[in-house]
């Protein structure tokens, strides 16, 4: 019955990030992404764009602990492509903090009680209600890109790489990437709990998302690609 009642405090809220500490820094400046021109296209996120946020466990108990998927379909944003120049591509991407939703486990009152700690206590959606990320290099590869993107979350902004894989078919361009993030570069301290700080959840968490964007209406490209490899972001997998 001990271990009973420790594991059911190891909700995501409480696990990710209660009892954070966070980094009172101020989070650095950075440029805005330049302004789309005539030789770009712009997509813009549909209601069928999604981000999805999965905790893991680690310590002697961590088998005690839960699992946790939270997801948001309250995705924004845009990707400004440049057919000749793919490098030359940017996105920005938001979501509403609060729009978080607790899927797993399939407790019900647990949920709740998760969500509501969540958004209180752990992103303090009241004082930071945007979470973003912002491309700040790209590089084009096979499929997709390579992005060094800025990522703010609960008031700390860091950089992240990833890769996205992408695919424009027609009017509409598709997107998604899985990468990880630690606890520990946004100022928390990853929560630890049970018999003598035994359950704990692993630093690092996995993110992914999924971006499907409509171009703009009345946007269109006035310059041919220069060549071929130059369109490595229209071939999907």
């Amino acid at each position: 019955m001990q271990y009973e009642a420790a594991i059911r405090t190891v909700s995501w809220a409480s696990v990710l990030f209660a009892g954070a500490t966070y980094i009172q820094a101020p989070a650095p400046v950075l440029a805005r992404n330049p302004e789309p021109s005539a030789d770009s296209v712009i997509y813009r996120l549909t209601s069928g764009s999604r981000l999805q946020i999965k905790t893991g466990k680690a310590g002697v108990f961590g088998f005690a602990g839960h699992n946790h998927l939270i997801e948001s379909h309250a995705v924004h944003g845009e990707v400004v492509y440049y057919p000749g120049e793919p490098a030359r591509s940017h996105l920005e991407i938001t979501v509403a903090a609060d729009s978080l939703q607790v899927l797993t486990p399939p407790d019900t009152e647990e949920i709740r009680k998760v969500g509501e700690t969540m958004r209180t206590e752990v992103l303090r959606t009241a004082d930071y209600p945007v979470i973003r990320l912002v491309s700040r290099e790209v590089q084009p590869k096979e499929g997709g890109f390579h992005l060094v993107g800025a990522m703010t979350l609960a008031g700390q902004t860091r950089t992240v790489p990833l890769d996205v894989v992408t695919r424009i078919t027609g009017d509409t361009l598709e997107a998604g990437s899985t990468f990880s993030v630690k606890q520990t570069d946004f100022g928390i301290t990853p929560f630890r709990g049970g018999p003598g700080g035994a359950v704990k959840v692993a630093d690092r968490v996995t993110i992914d998302f999924k971006a499907i964007a409509a171009r703009a209406e009345g946007t269109s490209v006035t310059r041919a690609p220069t060549s071929p490899a130059k369109e490595a972001v229209g071939r999907g997998p």
